[in-house]
């Protein structure tokens, strides 16, 4: 493990980063806010980071591989398959806690070329090792044989599209609801049923 990750500084930068990230987006957020909050100098801050786009992408990063460990850890769970379903269903709440609408704008629809085609990029590869992850789940009972897990994934990419209506929009109160409503409409629809 490389010296600087387990570096209190480096953590707390992180955090705070997340912390500001999900509340009011890449643009919104500048270095000076992120290093005060994290009570940390501009210096120890580049000591860590050459610039705010690697900081975003080393968050954006964490998040996706903290995601994927403990869906793995779900789907290798001796549990039945409606306590998968809900159990994914609560890792889509915990892991869209607090977004706002300004994080998906700048994530994921967002002008900063280099942040926007590195979350693309990297929620594909995600998206592409989840669907074996969920391949393998089918073969084993836990969802319809008759279910496309590529389905699954197509329609997830659908979900920035339905983000960016604003009248769909207005129907929920923050940009977490809308995407638990996908969410469970998406999960529910594939459990077993007779």
């Amino acid at each position: 493990m490389p010296q600087d990750i387990i570096n209190p500084k480096y953590q707390d930068i992180l955090k705070t980063a997340r912390e500001l990230f999900w509340k009011h987006g890449f643009k919104r957020v500048s270095i000076e806010e992120i290093c005060k909050k994290a009570g940390v100098s501009k210096m120890t801050y580049y000591r860590f980071f050459p610039n705010k786009i690697e900081l975003a992408k080393t968050v954006f990063n964490n998040e996706i591989d903290e995601g994927r460990l403990k869906f793995r850890n779900l789907m290798e769970a001796d549990i039945p398959a409606k306590e998968k379903i809900k159990g994914i269903i609560l890792l889509k709440a915990e892991g869209t806690n607090n977004i706002s609408k300004e994080f998906l704008e700048d994530f994921y629809m967002g002008t900063e070329p280099e942040l926007k085609t590195f979350v693309e990029e990297r929620t594909k590869e995600t998206w592409n090792e989840l669907l074996q992850d969920w391949t393998l789940a089918q073969g084993k009972g836990f969802f319809r044989k008759d279910f496309k897990p590529e389905f699954f994934l197509r329609a997830t990419f659908k979900l920035v599209d339905l983000l960016k209506d604003e009248e769909l929009n207005k129907l929920y109160d923050k940009p977490q609801d809308l995407i638990m409503e996908f969410a469970n409409f998406v999960a529910y629809g594939i459990s077993p049923h007779e």
